[in-house]
């Protein structure tokens, strides 16, 4: 959905569907399969509501705009009646799970934060004011209050300032910041800074999760699941006290064994079908054939295309080989297309999206020149002090809307640096950075575009989308 559903709509799409209900209870029929009726369910209300007591298959399809995900829980079924993941832990009736939705590819996509407006008139704990609003103090039943989630499907983050360490320690940042712009009104306090952010993916973790210091979220805060756990049950469920060690090591060991990817595609059929390109497919990144991680080495990946590179494959319809086709050149693009990197070295795509590489950049995001403008959201000057590093690209003093890694470290340098995000079920879960600014892979791949002046013409655009959208 691209636009709010009026109450109206609502309203009368329920009572339709009531009334059919009605008619088809009238007729003789076969009792249901469960099953069937779960698909139903899941047609009509794409939402996992935190009370919904059925469990999370061990395999489970979901629809999206290019074809179809597929969630793959290793562990088996898991019953989510009472589990932590699935049930409120606090107070304002949020679970893990309204942040981390199945159809999203256990993140949250632009579309299902709309409907879901519209569904509840924003009464969804989704919404709730500590940062499912653009500040806690405005009105929360209008619309405008929630724009920066409904918009950009950006929830609020509020972090210390001056930072602290994990012993609540201060640490002495090199640098000054001072507020600039600040529409939402959240950032009047000098000792707390608040920047907009979208949910990060809760599936695949066994690769990117690792013990590296900064491997979770888009400023590396988290130093493991387990601490992620406990902020998120804290400050967005609002927990009055910390989960318990047994909730805690539930919730790690049910992320780590759930794997999700692409799994197939309107036009180009099958993703992981036997004998197929070894990167795709849910089956193959849970056995790690596509490599821990994103995507295979660079050196590894236009191989791992080779079944598609055949034109003689038998059984393909003209559509489906010209789509496979286009895919394979985005591979290429991928690995092999060199342009110069904000260091000065040459690069490519794979270069930095390359197993084993779970760190932050400064791609130029939130940093101005480069970043795309958004008077919703709040703008910051950083001035490097005179004895520090000064940033690598901008200077000692500049422009952004999210000093990122830099609210963590307090290092000028690292102000406007995101930890990488995993590339899987990309297509599921619009829109694209941390802050959102990437409507589709089309204003995706148009940023990389611009950004790294690579001198993508049309067709190698189209052929890139190709390429991440199936993955």
């Amino acid at each position: 959905m691209t636009h709010f559903l009026s109450v109206f709509i609502g309203v009368h799409r329920r009572l339709f569907l009531f009334s059919a209900a009605l008619l088809l209870s009238a007729q003789p029929r076969p009792a249901p399969d469960s099953r069937v009726l779960e698909s139903r369910y899941e047609l009509a209300y794409p939402w996992w509501d935190p009370n919904r007591a059925t469990p999370l298959p061990a395999s489970k399809t979901f629809g999206n705009s290019s074809g179809q995900l597929r969630l793959l829980n290793t562990s088996g079924a898991v019953e989510t009646n009472g589990h932590p993941f699935f049930t409120p832990l606090g107070s304002n009736g949020r679970a893990c799970v309204t942040c981390h939705q199945p159809t999203s590819g256990m993140s949250l996509s632009l579309d299902l934060i709309r409907q879901r407006w519209a569904d509840t008139q924003g009464k969804d704990p989704l919404f709730a004011p500590i940062d499912g609003s653009n500040c806690p103090d405005l009105p929360q039943e209008r619309e405008e209050s929630h724009s920066l989630l409904l918009e950009r499907g950006l929830f609020r983050i509020a972090l210390p300032w001056p930072p602290l360490t994990a012993e609540g320690r201060p640490v002495k940042p090199d640098f000054r910041i001072e507020v600039v712009r600040d529409p939402t009104g959240c950032n009047r306090s000098s000792a707390v800074i608040s920047v907009y952010r979208r949910p990060r993916v809760v599936a695949n973790l066994k690769y990117i999760a690792l013990p590296t210091g900064m491997a979770l979220m888009a400023d590396g805060r988290e130093p493991s699941l387990q601490s992620q756990a406990k902020t998120a049950a804290l400050v967005h469920e609002q927990a009055s006290t910390a989960p318990t060690a047994a909730q805690i090591q539930q919730i790690e060991e049910f992320e780590r064994q759930l794997f999700m990817a692409q799994h197939s595609d309107n036009v180009g059929g099958l993703l992981g079908e036997a004998g197929g390109p070894a990167l795709l497919g849910v089956e193959n990144v849970m056995r790690g054939v596509a490599g821990p991680g994103a995507v295979p080495t660079a050196g590894q990946l236009p191989s791992s295309f080779d079944a598609w590179r055949d034109a003689s494959t038998p059984n393909l319809a003209i559509r489906q080989r010209a789509f496979r086709e286009s895919v394979v050149r985005g591979v290429d693009l991928f690995a092999s297309r060199e342009f110069a990197l904000p260091d000065g070295r040459s690069g490519t795509c794979a270069s930095c999206h390359r197993p084993g590489i779970n760190r932050s950049f400064d791609i130029g995001t939130t940093n101005a020149p480069t970043a795309k403008e958004s008077a919703e959201l709040p703008l910051f000057r950083i001035t490097c002090e005179a004895s520090a590093p000064p940033h690598p690209q901008l200077g000692r003093t500049f422009l952004t809307q999210d000093p990122g890694r830099a609210l963590i470290t307090g290092k000028c340098a690292d102000a406007g640096s995101i930890v990488m995000q995993q590339f899987r079920g990309l297509i599921a879960r619009a829109p694209y950075f941390a802050n959102g600014s990437a409507g589709d892979l089309n204003e995706l791949v148009d940023f990389y575009n611009r950004r790294f002046k690579i001198g993508l013409g049309d067709k190698e655009k189209q052929d890139l989308v190709n390429f991440l959208s199936i993955l």
